[in-house]
């Protein structure tokens, strides 16, 4: 089974979704609704304890059809299917794509289970105070030294699932400006911590950098027999793990079928696990498998994570947005924007397609966004009257963890009233000043979900990677290699050389 090789822009159906797309893109999204008054209804979808409207987007019954036609003259079931098979679809690195396989109890692989149990017992014992440190005191604080997908994914998801955390302490050290890794040790003690070491190569230069400063200052006040107690690793590179002083039972797996951005479901999550124990961390994949089954065998028209990927490929190639903006409604997600950024920019950020070819069409998306009621405060003025169209995501959970009513009815209003003001504008009313007219017609989708928990986060996070899937097979793009981080890499190589013969 290969992977489709498909240009869109030869196929029928972008040559009529150009048509289309001049029939429309005046049209106000009131005369839409008022059309249609079930046009509400018509554009939602309901799965599991998520409802996803996107009634609010500049579309039409047949604005979708033609979208549908799309995806299947770019083969997107078939490339569904082979990555789900196990088809190398990273074809320019060799590799499957299968982080689907970390969340799939059923046929979970014998090497994924494995780690699972190693990741239990080793939360357990940190939680427990069972794992003790050099000087016998139970541990405080663990601290994950990674960067990019090593340490984007398990922060966001441990400062998500805030409410379901116990009495550990986590931090996260990632830039290789030493600012950030000595203010973090200003807040640790060497006796009750345990650093967690995330780098597949155990080569990368920030990780490292920042990895041997901590165990320069561990060792000042410990010997390098202590090191087994306090410091972990998730790599493939066994001998380098074991030459820093990390004991072979306390090395955890990663494997080339993984990619960085989407490893937090693997043992590169083990700072999550330990934050919110396995149970929680368990539910967490659970959640995001059960969004797997949802993409791989729903029909198209409503298949949620197959939508959105259409409507960002509508917006991007058709209407020539160039960003999407993220509004979670919920501060536990305020760092679910710079994790969608890597997820979204450096799978789809790709300017030559399947073929080889230079790619003269828009990929990839910028992706940008805060939490609200923030936000509003801050940038939704250009969403509002700005003149650039920016499709939004509005994400709410419904039911308040605190059980903070008033607050949750708020937040709730503003939610609601956001969306709203974005499709209505202040038309058909009488305005005194063109300073306060509003156009209105300002696509929105709004995902509400009925309580962020670490099964909904889960299948939050899965849909998310499932949309840039779609993109990236309608743009005939490989999505999961990043071959655009290794120049700057390089150069930084021979500039150190340079600074250090200085």
């Amino acid at each position: 089974m290969s992977f489709p090789k498909v240009n869109p822009t030869q196929t029928t159906a972008w040559k009529k979704l150009q048509y289309h797309f001049e029939a429309l893109k005046k049209v106000h999204m009131m005369d839409l609704f008022s059309e249609n008054v079930s046009r509400k209804s018509d554009f939602s979808y309901q799965w599991d304890a998520f409802e996803v409207d996107i009634s609010k987007n500049r579309i039409t019954s047949e604005t979708l059809s033609l979208l549908f036609q799309l995806a299947g003259e770019t083969k997107l079931k078939e490339a569904i299917e082979a990555q789900f098979s196990g088809v190398a679809i990273n074809e320019t690195e060799d590799r499957a794509v299968l982080h689907t396989e970390l969340r799939n109890f059923k046929t979970m692989k014998p090497e994924v289970t494995e780690a699972l149990s190693q990741m239990k017992v080793f939360s357990e014992k940190i939680i427990s105070g069972v794992w003790k440190g050099h000087t016998g005191k139970p541990i405080t604080d663990v601290v994950n030294i990674g960067i990019g997908g090593s340490d984007l994914g398990p922060d966001m998801v441990t400062e998500a699932l805030a409410f379901y955390r116990n009495h550990l302490n986590l931090h996260y050290i990632s830039n290789v400006d030493g600012d950030h890794v000595m203010e973090t040790l200003k807040k640790v003690d060497p006796e009750t911590t345990v650093f967690l070491i995330v780098s597949k190569t155990f080569t990368t230069q920030e990780t490292l950098t920042n990895a041997n400063t901590v165990r320069e200052w561990f060792l000042e006040t410990a010997s390098e027999v202590a090191i087994a107690k306090h410091f972990v690793a998730v790599s493939t590179n066994l001998e380098a793990v074991q030459k820093f002083g990390i004991a072979s039972e306390n090395i955890f797996p990663m494997w080339d079928w993984v990619g960085g951005r989407f490893s937090l479901w693997s043992a590169v999550g083990l700072s999550t696990c330990c934050a919110i124990g396995y149970k929680n961390f368990e539910s967490l994949l659970k959640g995001a498998h059960a969004m797997d089954i949802h993409f791989q065998e729903t029909d198209f028209s409503e298949n949620i994570p197959v939508l959105l990927g259409l409507l960002s490929v509508w917006y991007a190639n058709f209407f020539k947005t160039e960003t999407e903006a993220v509004i979670p409604y919920s501060q536990y997600l305020n760092k679910l924007v710079p994790y969608l950024q890597q997820a979204f920019m450096e799978s789809n950020g790709k300017g030559v397609d399947r073929n080889g070819n230079e790619i003269e069409y828009q990929t990839g998306s910028v992706i940008w966004g805060s939490t609200g009621t923030n936000a509003q405060h801050a940038f939704f003025q250009l969403l509002h009257q700005g003149t650039k169209l920016i499709p939004t995501d509005f994400i709410v959970f419904t039911e308040s963890l605190h059980k903070k009513i008033e607050h949750q009815n708020k937040l709730l209003s503003n939610f609601y009233a956001q969306t709203e003001a974005l499709l209505y504008g202040t038309k058909g009313e009488e305005m005194e000043t063109p300073y306060k007219v509003f156009q209105g017609n300002r696509p929105t989708n709004s995902i509400v979900i009925k309580k962020l928990t670490p099964y909904s986060l889960g299948s939050l996070l899965a849909l998310y990677e499932h949309k840039i899937f779609v993109q990236g097979v309608l743009w005939n793009i490989f999505s999961y290699d990043q071959w655009g981080v290794e120049l700057g890499k390089k150069i930084a190589v021979e500039k150190l050389a340079k600074l250090q013969k200085e």
